[in-house]
């Protein structure tokens, strides 16, 4: 048990060390858009940090030509727009990001040619280009949105956190199951709503609210007593509702760093949100088998191990709404 309450800490003092911006997923993007036989409209996206915008660059056949980018900062962004210019048709090429084994994020690449389907993928250190398909996979853009979304709430350690925190709070898989369904609901209305522009709100409030929702949740956790539930136990379904608004406006911002596909927002947007889901249920998964195990082999410890993992929990979130707020 002294192994678990050190794995414990070790693992949420470890997220001491992470940036204030923990909601942030920024990996590159690469748009490709055919205008007639030979040319190609050509944008690329690539965030100041993780090392694409001063590493990489967009890679393409030998028989394209690039026009002198035109280059702006946007959101933390270097985004260059320039046409292509290609003497054969692309199909059966590759193109994709040279120097991406220099850098710490992955990017998307969004190729939309005439008179054929888009074609979207992922691009990694381990495979840093795609060949253009004569015949894309019209579900390309679909399984690439869904594993950003489970990748989304593994790696946004604030979302994560908060996830776990709720767990401990209630503990009993009825009572999780109905809170997490009202913080589903919840984010699904503001992030569909701020992706589509119909609302929305500056994200650095939005990203100190996150870390004062999960300060919120571990102060609950050290006050429960047996007996007299608090009020996060008696109506928790409400209180995962309000904080799942907040959290859906964190979880658009990250989706606009990441960039919508043209044509294909609906598809991305939704799959993108199941990929959420789909890593918010293993989390809660992983969370309630732990506590199950305490429960029936050591349940003395169940308490000192929640309490433990709150403190943890309490003080990281801390330290990033305060980060926040002095910006």
């Amino acid at each position: 048990m002294i192994r678990l309450l050190h794995l414990v800490l070790a693992v949420v003092m470890l997220a001491l060390a992470l940036p204030a911006q923990a909601d942030e997923l920024r990996p590159g993007y690469l748009e490709l858009t055919q205008k007639d036989a030979q040319h190609w409209k050509l944008v690329w996206k690539a965030p100041v940090l993780g090392g694409l915008a001063t590493r990489t660059k967009p890679l393409f056949p030998d028989f394209c030509t690039q026009s002198p980018p035109v280059a702006r900062l946007e959101n933390a962004a270097l985004v260059a727009d320039s046409m292509l210019t290609c003497r054969q048709d692309l199909a059966g090429h590759k193109v994709g990001i040279a120097g991406m084994d220099g850098a710490f994020t992955d990017a998307l690449v969004r190729i939309a040619p005439l008179g054929r389907p888009v074609q979207a993928s992922r691009l990694t250190r381990q495979e840093p280009t795609i060949e253009v398909a004569t015949v894309p996979d019209r579900w390309e853009v679909a399984r690439s949105y869904l594993g950003l979304g489970v990748i989304h709430i593994l790696e946004g350690y604030d979302h994560l956190l908060f996830v776990i925190a709720l767990v401990l709070l209630l503990s009993r898989p009825w009572t999780v199951i109905k809170a997490a369904t009202a913080f589903t609901v919840a984010h699904t209305i503001t992030l569909g709503g701020a992706t589509l522009g119909l609302f929305g709100l500056p994200q650095a409030p939005v990203e100190a609210l996150v870390a004062l929702s999960i300060v919120f949740l571990a102060v609950e956790i050290i006050k429960q007593k047996p007996g007299e539930p608090r009020l996060s136990e008696r109506i928790p379904w409400v209180v995962a509702f309000g904080f799942g608004l907040i959290h859906g406006f964190g979880f658009a911002g990250a989706l606009r760093e990441i960039g919508l596909p043209e044509g294909d927002v609906p598809t991305a947007l939704l799959t993108f949100n199941i990929g959420v889901e789909a890593g918010q249920l293993l989390i809660i998964s992983l969370c309630l088998a732990v506590i199950a195990l305490l429960r029936r082999f050591k349940p003395v410890a169940l308490r000192p191990a929640v309490l433990a993992a709150s403190y943890a929990i309490g003080i990281t979130a801390s330290f990033w709404f305060i980060e926040r707020m002095v910006g």
